[in-house]
């Protein structure tokens, strides 16, 4: 069986392009299952273009939402000596004693928590008794015996921070060991 196709002007064998030539069937067969074959790769060509564009503006957006990471991460130790210097401020007996310091001191760990906050960036204080999440805390040590639940969160060292999603530093930590953990006969 043959079937009639058209040459284009390509094919230098044929003087006129629109004479019709005999090509047999599995000639044709091999020319259409090559053209699938070509069909098919230009496809997943075009479609692993499209997915590098994705992931090139996902990469983008991420590098522009995550830019000042560094510049945040440098600035927690800050934010910890206000904190640090607000709860060891002296109470003395004369209310006027240190109050300017302390007020600017305070004055000073708010302006900086609302810059936080306007740029999303969120503390991570857990509350003793919460439980404890190896995503957001990091456990420095265990507390034995205590008013919590074993593998609950029993005292907190210093609060953690994300910037957006991201964790900067994790809450560091005291975790409530259980009773039944400690060895038996064992005395300190």
């Amino acid at each position: 069986m043959t079937t009639e196709c058209r040459l284009g002007a390509a094919d230098e064998t044929i003087a006129d392009p629109e004479t019709p030539v005999r090509v047999p069937a599995e000639s044709l067969d091999a020319c259409q299952a090559e053209l699938a074959d070509v069909k098919d790769r230009l496809l997943r060509a075009l479609a692993d273009q499209e997915n590098s564009r994705r992931r090139a503006e996902r990469e983008r957006e991420d590098a522009v939402r995550f830019a000042a990471a560094q510049l945040v991460t440098d600035l927690l130790p800050t934010a910890d000596s206000l904190s640090r210097a607000l709860e060891n401020a002296p109470a003395g007996d004369d209310p006027l004693q240190g109050q300017g310091l302390l007020a600017g001191v305070a004055a000073t760990e708010r302006a900086l928590r609302d810059v936080f906050v306007k740029h999303g960036i969120q503390k991570i204080r857990p509350a003793p008794g919460e439980p404890f999440d190896p995503h957001r805390h990091q456990a420095l040590f265990e507390v034995e015996g205590g008013d919590y639940p074993a593998g609950t969160v029993a005292e907190i060292l210093l609060p953690g921070y994300a910037y957006h999603e991201r964790l900067l530093r994790p809450a560091l930590v005291g975790v409530a060991k259980s009773r039944a953990a400690q060895a038996p006969g064992r005395s300190e």
